[in-house]
């Protein structure tokens, strides 16, 4: 037999009671696995761009005061905002199984030898499902989403070590622009994810946010594999299947918030890399951005 630390069983402890409740939250939450329906309601026009169409609302008939006619700009500002919803609420069931599971091996790993790098760990898993699975708010300010990237950059190399390099270049005027929520952690996981399917496994990821007059341009580069243009344009159309879907995500729901030529731009080709970026409006009204969309 051999001694186990009061430490390591304290921390096995947390792990347990954290992964226990992480798990019961993802599995409680109101809409946390979308139907078949709200995943299937974004759809493409011809030019595989704006977004139209949305799940069925879930309100009582649409009718105007005179004449009892459907009052369409209230359907549609309903229909816009539960396909916001469902699209949030899909990315989070993407994002949550798959990086909770790889996160707690991770951190698993080190409670024998390191239980002090391991009790820090759990902290940093903490803030970061804190964040992504929180129930409140569309958007973040850049801030608050750079420090998501932070701690997923922080459990990424607790798995992948040295292979990992990811660098930061962020102007401080525009920390403060408000974003939607989940927009920037999951290009750099696409990043990082795809980037280590180079030859020489390793991948380095460069974040830039630059302040351009009424712009604040976000963009994540790496030097990973790339792909063929066409294929990304597919991705971003909703034609490649379950490929890329974070990035088909994001592209959505920038969209929705800002227009229908506010979506992700993609400068990749096959062996070269990939640069994902977009283009935030640093100055936006302090109302409803769903009910402004709906009301274009």
């Amino acid at each position: 037999m051999f001694d186990v630390s009061p430490v390591v069983v304290v921390l096995m402890v947390l792990v347990g009671v954290l992964t226990a409740c992480v798990l019961l939250l993802a599995g409680r939450r109101p809409g946390a696995a979308p139907s078949r329906g709200e995943a299937g309601a974004a759809r493409a026009d011809d030019s595989g761009r704006d977004v139209v169409g949305a799940g069925a609302p879930d309100e009582g008939p649409f009718s105007s005061q005179e004449g009892g006619e459907p009052d369409y700009r209230r359907l549609a500002e309903t229909r816009r905002r539960q396909l916001v919803e469902a699209e949030l609420r899909t990315l989070r069931a993407q994002i949550s199984p798959h990086f909770i599971y790889n996160s707690l091996n991770a951190i698993a790993a080190f409670i024998p030898t390191e239980p002090v790098r391991a009790r820090e760990l759990v902290i940093d898993f903490a803030d970061f499902t804190r964040y992504s699975l929180r129930a409140e708010g569309d958007f973040s300010t850049l801030a608050e989403e750079l420090d998501a990237v932070e701690r997923y950059v922080v459990l990424e190399k607790a798995r992948f070590g040295g292979r990992v390099q990811v660098d930061l270049q962020i102007a401080p005027e525009v920390l403060g622009v408000r974003i939607p929520f989940l927009a920037v952690q999951p290009l750099v996981e696409n990043a990082v994810r795809h980037g280590l399917e180079a030859e020489s496994g390793q991948v380095r990821v460069l974040l830039r946010a630059v302040d351009e007059a009424t712009h604040a341009v976000i963009s994540v580069e790496d030097d990973g594999v790339g792909a063929e243009p066409e294929h990304m344009a597919e991705v971003l159309a909703g034609e490649a299947g379950g490929s890329h879907i974070g990035l088909r995500n994001v592209d959505l729901r920038l969209r929705q918030a800002f227009g229908g030529g506010q979506g992700l731009v993609i400068d990749t080709a096959v062996g070269a890399g990939m640069m994902v970026s977009m283009r935030i409006p640093k100055f936006q009204p302090e109302v409803d951005v769903d009910t402004e969309v709906a009301a274009r």
